[in-house]
C-alpha cells in the first residue's frame, strides 16, 4: 500500500493563494485616475455650504444699511454755435469726389512729339486679368487682387524715340483694409531687389520712391535700361514703369512721377 506523500508547507503559496481577498477590495483600471473617496466629498459638501452660509450672511447685512446716493450725472452746458454750417468742399479740394469720377482724366498727358503706345488699351481701362496678365506669375497675382477687391485700373504710355513710358491708376474699394498702400509696398521691395539702383523720394509724396536700373542683358537682344515709381495717396496705387535703350536720368522718372501724384 502506497504511503501518502508527505504535505509540505509553502508560506509564502498559502498567502498568495490559500488567502482570499480582502473583502471589498477594487481592482484599479491601469492608467486611470484615481477615485475621490467619501472624505474629499463630505470636504466638498462643507465646502459648498460655507460659501452659501457667507453669501446669505452677506446679503443680510447690506440689505440693512442704507442705500449710498449715486453722484449727479450733470455737466456744463453747451453753447450752440451760431451761424450756417459749412458746406461741402469744392471739387478742387476733395480728392474723393475726382477719384470717384473718371480715373482717365487724373493721367498725365500724351507729350507733344511722343506716340501714342498701342499695346496697352483702347480706351484706358484694363481689366483685372488683363493687369495680373503684366505680372509674372499673373494666377496668384489675379487671385490676390480679387480677395483685395480691386476697383478698376486706368492706363496710358507712349513712345518717344527708344523711350517707352507707361502709367497706371491702380484703385481699391479698401473696404477692409488699405490695399493700395499695401501693393505699393509689395512695388518698393521688389524695385530693390534689382542688382544696380539707384533710388529717390519722390518730392510731396511720402511714401512714394522711385529707381533707375543698370542694364538688362539677355541673349539675342541689345541691353536696354529700366525705371520705375511707386507711391500710394488714398485707395489708389500709382505705378509707372520706364524702359529705354540708353539710361534713364534721374529727372526722367522724378518729373514723371511728380506731377503723375499732383493730379491724385
Amino acid at each position: 500500500m502506497e504511503q501518502p506523500e508527505e504535505m509540505v508547507h509553502d508560506p509564502d503559496a498559502a498567502r498568495s493563494s490559500d488567502v482570499p481577498e480582502a473583502v471589498g477590495a477594487v481592482e484599479r483600471p491601469a492608467g486611470g485616475k484615481r477615485r475621490r473617496g467619501r472624505t474629499a466629498a463630505l470636504i466638498a459638501a462643507g465646502a459648498v455650504l460655507g460659501l452659501v452660509a457667507g453669501t446669505c450672511t452677506g446679503y443680510l447685512i447690506q440689505a440693512d444699511r442704507e442705500p449710498t446716493e449715486l453722484p449727479s450725472l450733470s455737466q456744463p452746458v453747451l453753447r450752440q454755435a451760431e451761424g450756417e454750417a459749412p458746406g461741402p468742399l469744392p471739387a478742387a479740394q476733395d480728392r474723393r469726389v475726382r477719384t470717384d469720377g473718371d480715373l482717365r482724366k487724373l493721367l498725365l498727358k500724351k507729350p507733344r512729339g511722343a506716340k501714342e503706345s498701342d499695346f496697352l488699351s483702347d480706351d484706358g481701362w484694363w481689366s483685372i486679368d488683363e493687369y495680373a496678365a503684366s505680372y509674372t506669375n499673373s494666377d496668384a497675382m489675379f487671385a490676390d487682387l480679387v480677395a483685395d477687391d480691386l476697383r478698376r485700373v486706368a492706363v496710358t504710355g507712349w513712345e518717344k524715340g527708344d523711350l517707352t513710358v507707361e502709367i497706371r491708376l491702380v484703385q481699391f474699394r479698401q473696404e477692409e483694409g488699405v490695399a493700395a498702400g499695401d501693393y505699393a509696398s509689395n512695388n518698393h521691395y521688389w524695385a530693390g531687389q534689382e542688382d544696380v539702383t539707384d533710388s529717390w523720394d519722390i518730392p510731396g509724396a511720402l511714401t512714394g520712391e522711385a529707381y533707375v536700373h543698370g542694364p538688362t542683358e539677355e541673349p539675342g537682344y541689345l541691353p536696354y535700361y529700366t525705371a520705375e515709381a511707386h507711391a500710394w495717396r488714398g485707395d489708389i496705387s500709382m505705378e509707372i514703369w520706364l524702359s529705354d535703350t540708353k539710361p534713364i536720368s534721374k529727372s526722367t522718372i522724378l518729373d514723371l512721377a511728380e506731377r503723375q501724384m499732383e493730379r491724385l
